[in-house]
């Protein structure tokens, strides 16, 4: 038999935020930022724009980005919320019109869970002595969502306009300070997708080079394909 060793003094262990209340929206925010700017400026930057022309076209892709995605992210969440909310009040109704059925189903979840008869039978009965509890206890078993830990609309929404405006900005930054070759713009938005993906990979546990190469591989399509838009319609017009 191998013996384990205890936890050292004021051992504890922390896992990743796998909520969403902020990380999703800002990392689809800056990646849905970078991706889309680089994959415009590309766009027109083939067809033979002016450098101011592109500075404006960036700029404004990157206002309309980022105010699209923190309202879509507002209301998407708070739909969600909202739903979750809908059901939670149809529990507590079931709740009032059957609680034994509900008591029942409570027991045989506690039972599928490894617990014996005896057993889920008085922690089923130590949970009803708190209706609030007991509600909160059927609703995360039943939805898979704590009615009390819903992720914020506000909060989702800032972190998604914030995250795609710098994102989007990214890919502007040779313009903006001078460079004005889309060359520029190519290298710090690739070296921009290699350091996001990396970090969505360390954030996730993931492999870190695969993960930076796949975004990085993934911006490069989307910007390839628009840049061959540009040349093919933009050149004739020259």
């Amino acid at each position: 038999m191998t013996t384990r060793e205890p936890p050292p003094a004021g051992w504890s262990h922390r896992h990743r935020d796998v909520s969403g209340g902020w990380l999703r929206p800002t990392v689809f925010g800056a990646v849905d930022g970078l991706v889309t700017n680089a994959a415009l400026i590309a766009g027109v930057g083939a067809g033979g724009l002016e450098p101011h022309t592109i500075v404006l076209t960036g700029l404004a892709g990157l206002a309309a980005g980022a105010f699209s995605m923190g309202a879509g992210e507002y209301v998407s969440v708070t739909n969600q919320n909202e739903l979750v909310h809908a059901e939670v009040a149809l529990e507590a109704e079931m709740h009032e019109r059957f609680p034994q059925q509900e008591h029942d189903e409570l027991v045989e979840r506690l039972t599928s869970y490894g617990a014996d008869a005896d057993t889920a039978e008085r922690m089923a009965q130590a949970v009803a002595k708190d209706p609030e509890r007991a509600l909160r206890l059927h609703t995360r078993h039943e939805l898979g969502v704590d009615p009390h830990e819903l992720p914020s609309p506000r909060l989702a929404a800032a972190a998604s306009f914030v995250a795609f405006s710098l994102g989007a900005l990214l890919p502007l930054l040779p313009y903006v300070l001078g460079a004005g070759t889309l060359l520029a713009s190519l290298v710090v938005t690739g070296v921009a997708l290699l350091a996001g993906g990396t970090a969505v990979g360390e954030l996730t546990g993931r492999p870190l080079v695969r993960s930076g190469v796949r975004q990085l591989l993934l911006g490069a399509l989307a910007v390839a394909v628009t840049y061959g838009i540009g040349q093919l319609i933009g050149a004739p017009a020259g």
